[in-house]
């Protein structure tokens, strides 16, 4: 008998990006040569959202959750001994995906590659923006049609890339279900190809290409049956709407085409050891099955929920992959799980749920409608809140948070400040002052612009008007912004154009249409606090209001949406307005609804900066009744210097008792207020 030929590894990669470009070049280039096969850039917040580092916004956000790329000179020293021809590039970037391509494009043009030999992917899923991660700019219509042109363009231009990532991966760190999961990402994907389709821009015969061209990025949690039925559940599902809503009769342009970061949300801060086993058992989710097995996988570190990796952590995260692909059996056989009828009546299960689902969501109008209607992110919120009841209840048991909760001491975070890589709070500096020094020394003379023939090389203000030009009319922006690139144009600038032209987009929060996820049962916690509640509001002379705020570019908004869902629960008036605020704007707030506190949710590294901001202008207005409490991935050292400069309290991830911390809030009200102490316990 002959041996079967072993099958080819996926791709596989590490998530990352920090500080400046100089330093995530030195990065990447260490990471390929431990044999990682592909490139996955993690962008800053301001790049992400459209902003330069000198904009206010981006205060305390410049290279804390990945690189700044304001400008062609950034990423020519991202890239740089990087033969970009050679490379698979995955790009996490959503909102400003266009522009981001067009300087990898120019780069690559610039280092002598055929850019229609490129491969790699730009994320480019705004849809999971508005539920999940929150880096939107534009409203859905115009975002829409960036990611349509993106599409059109490297389908004609650049045949080897994926222009879109359609990405569940964030829907599950929201709450989703498996099912919820499947049927966003699968309304998202129907949105996207009928706005190809119907923009004319694509001929007929040529529309499988595009289906081609569509991957998925998605979550695998650590539920390993259920999340392995549901990437089979995928590939069916997707198989059968593109052969019955586009009629692609060829087989391989229907195949689901998929990588994974395995879930980030299930990383523990107690006993962060833990996390190692998580990964590995979330990675054979989407590994083990050869018909559902992902392209390329990235994995996080063991201590993401503590801050950032080091390389070694990530290094350890990449030979957990390599040990696997190289040293096991798996790629030798055909799909083990053929013909178990375990594993296809949950299929089958999860398949019809999903496709009620995505009939439902058609029936509102589609994706772009159900999200301004508010109902997927309502239905996010809720399934997360019940998620978390659950596991403040103990029904949903995780290791090491609320069951075998006794440990030994741990040797890999005796020194924890030491156990996760700090950004230099210098690099801001630097690289506001860079961007500074691209703005005036870009050359606008003559001999660089062709002697001013516009044609052949616009200056900044041409390239921006042509953009502005186009963005008004119907024409492809692709070329436009290319040329914006070529011109030095940087991404605040780009974004900014657009920005007058197509508006900006606040998603809603569901917060107030979410269901109660936690009965306050007489003699239960949560009715104790809010026993606590209403005295302490009584005795203040009113309703108890908490100010819950998201300062800066930090998206991730899960943690602030359950603290206000809770909150209200609890008998609080809430006051939210969503992501993307200054401390100004949250002061201002502050003070004109009156509250009795200021919550402050920041995960992304910048509550060193925003915080005491925070703190001094409710000083200068005279508001030193207002405990400000603060949560988010705070390293220990950092919550100290927090505290000292005034905050009441601080709140990361091992705190996961939400009812327990609404009962702190209304002790840190009391004290403020001079209130004794209840003897309700709580």
């Amino acid at each position: 008998m002959t041996e079967r030929q072993k099958d080819r590894p996926w791709l596989m990669r590490t998530y990352a990006g920090h500080s400046t470009a100089e330093a995530s070049n030195e990065l990447y280039r260490r990471n390929l040569a431990k044999g990682q096969t592909g490139l996955s850039v993690a962008f800053d917040l301001p790049t992400q959202t459209g902003y330069d580092p000198d904009h206010i916004l981006a205060r305390g956000e410049v290279g804390r959750v990945g690189v700044p790329v304001s400008h062609l000179g950034d990423m020519r020293r991202l890239f740089q001994d990087i033969p970009l021809e050679q490379m698979n590039t995955s790009m996490t970037i959503n909102a400003t995906a266009m522009w981001l391509l067009a300087l990898y494009q120019v780069v690559a043009e610039e280092q002598g590659a055929d850019i229609t030999q490129l491969q790699g992917t730009t994320q480019n899923d705004i849809v999971k923006e508005y539920l999940s991660r929150g880096t939107h700019v534009f409203p859905p219509g115009p975002s829409l049609r960036l990611t349509t042109d993106m599409i059109t363009y490297t389908v004609a231009n650049i045949p080897k890339w994926n222009p879109i990532n359609i990405c569940s991966y964030h829907l599950q760190e929201a709450g989703a279900t498996p099912v919820q999961e499947i049927a966003y990402a699968m309304s998202t994907a129907i949105a996207v190809l009928d706005a190809v389709r119907d923009s004319g821009q694509v001929p007929e015969e040529k529309f499988g290409d595009v289906v081609a061209r569509i991957s998925f990025f998605v979550n695998a949690g650590v539920r390993f049956i259920e999340e392995m039925c549901k990437m089979r559940a995928f590939g069916r599902i997707w198989d059968q709407i593109t052969r019955e809503r586009y009629g692609i009769e060829n087989a391989k342009q229907r195949r689901f085409r998929y990588g994974v970061q395995v879930n980030s949300l299930g990383l523990t801060e107690a006993q962060p050891e833990n996390n190692v086993q998580r990964i590995v058992l979330e990675m054979l989710a989407v590994t083990l099955s050869k018909d559902a097995r992902a392209r390329a996988v990235q994995l996080p570190a063991w201590n993401e929920a503590l801050g950032l990796p080091r390389p070694w952590d990530q290094q350890w995260s990449l030979r957990i992959q390599q040990v696997l692909a190289h040293e096991s059996d798996l790629l030798e056989y055909e799909d083990i799980f053929a013909g178990s009828h375990v594993i296809e009546k949950k299929v089958d299960a999860l398949v019809a749920e999903s496709l009620a689902e995505i009939d439902r969501i058609q029936e509102m109008g589609g994706a772009m409608a159900a999200v301004e209607s508010g109902y997927l992110k309502s239905q996010l919120v809720s399934s997360h809140a019940e998620r978390r009841a659950k596991i403040e209840a103990g029904e949903d048991k995780i290791v090491g948070v609320n069951c075998y909760e006794s440990t030994e001491p741990n040797p890999l975070t005796a020194d924890l400040d030491a156990a996760i890589m700090t950004v230099d709070h210098e690099v801001e500096a630097r690289v506001v002052r860079a961007i500074g020094d691209w703005r005036t020394t870009r050359q606008e003379s003559s001999d660089r612009q062709g002697m001013g023939d516009p044609f052949h090389w616009p200056t900044t203000q041409q390239a921006l008007d042509r953009l502005k030009e186009a963005a008004a009319g119907t024409e492809n922006l692709m070329e436009a912004t290319l040329e914006c690139a070529r011109a030095g144009v940087t991404t605040g600038e780009w974004a900014g154009a657009l920005r007058e032209v197509f508006g900006e987009f606040r998603a809603p929060t569901g917060v107030s249409s979410a269901p109660v996820a936690v009965p306050a049962e007489e003699g239960s916690q949560l009715a104790l606090v809010r026993e606590k509640v209403r005295r302490t509001g009584d005795e203040l002379g009113g309703k108890l209001r908490l100010l819950v705020g998201k300062p800066g570019l930090d998206g991730h908004s899960n943690g602030a949406e359950q603290i206000a869902v809770r909150a209200r629960d609890a008998g609080f008036e809430v006051v939210y307005q969503g992501i993307r605020l200054t401390p100004e704007q949250i002061v201002s707030a502050a003070l004109a609804e009156d509250v009795h506190c200021v919550g402050l949710s920041i995960l992304s590294g910048s509550h060193a900066e925003l915080v005491p901001d925070v703190l001094d202008r409710l000083r200068e207005a005279g508001a030193t009744d207002i405990p400000v409490i603060v949560g988010g991935i705070i390293p220990n050292a950092d919550a100290d210097d927090l505290k000292r400069a005034g905050v009441a309290a601080v709140f990361t991830p091992k705190d996961f008792g939400i009812t327990e911390i609404i009962g702190r809030i209304v002790d840190e009200i009391r004290q403020a207020n001079k209130l004794d102490p209840l003897e309700v316990p709580a």
